[in-house]
C-alpha cells in the first residue's frame, strides 16, 4: 500500500478577551482516534478534511461538529501551513484564525473532547496538541509556514 500525506483542519478561536479556545482530549488512544497521538493533549477544534471539502468548509464543519460555535467563511482566515511528520503517519494541517463567532463552546462530542476552555495565549497549558501549539506559533510569529 502506499503511503500518502492526510490533511488537516485546525480553528484558532480568539474571544474578544484575546483568549483562545483549547478542549481537553480524551486520554483513551483507541477513543481519541488519532494517529497523531494527542490524547489527553489539549486542542483547537479541528480534525480531517473529508473528500471533496473545501478546506474552509472543513474548519467551519469541525468547529460546529465540536463546539457548537457557528463560524462566518468570510470571517475566518487561513493563517498556517504545518507539517507533522511521525514515522507511522503525515498531515498536512491548514490553521485557521477566527474572531468573530456565534455561539458558546459546549462538550458536543465528549467521547473525543471532554471539556472546553478558554486560555490567555501566554498561559498555555503544558501538553498543547503539537498541530495546535504549531497554529499558535505561526498566529504569534507571523509566519504562515513554520
Amino acid at each position: 500500500m502506499e503511503e500518502k500525506p492526510k490533511v488537516g483542519v485546525g480553528v484558532m478561536i480568539l474571544n474578544n478577551r484575546g483568549e483562545v479556545l483549547l478542549g481537553k482530549r480524551i486520554d483513551d488512544p483507541i477513543k481519541a482516534s488519532s494517529d497523531l497521538h494527542g490524547e489527553g493533549c489539549w486542542t483547537m477544534p479541528g480534525g480531517k478534511l473529508e473528500f471533496q471539502e473545501t478546506l474552509i468548509d472543513g474548519a467551519i464543519r469541525e468547529v460546529l461538529e465540536e463546539t457548537g460555535i457557528k463560524l462566518d467563511k468570510e470571517k475566518t482566515s487561513l493563517i498556517s501551513i504545518t507539517d507533522e511528520l511521525r514515522p507511522d503517519t503525515h498531515y498536512v494541517t491548514a490553521g485557521f484564525l477566527c474572531r468573530d463567532f456565534v455561539g458558546e463552546p459546549k462538550a458536543t462530542e465528549p467521547e473525543e473532547i471532554t471539556e472546553w476552555k478558554w486560555y490567555n495565549l501566554n498561559k498555555l497549558p503544558d501538553n498543547v496538541f503539537l498541530p495546535s501549539a504549531k497554529i499558535i506559533k505561526a498566529y504569534l510569529s507571523g509566519r504562515i509556514y513554520n
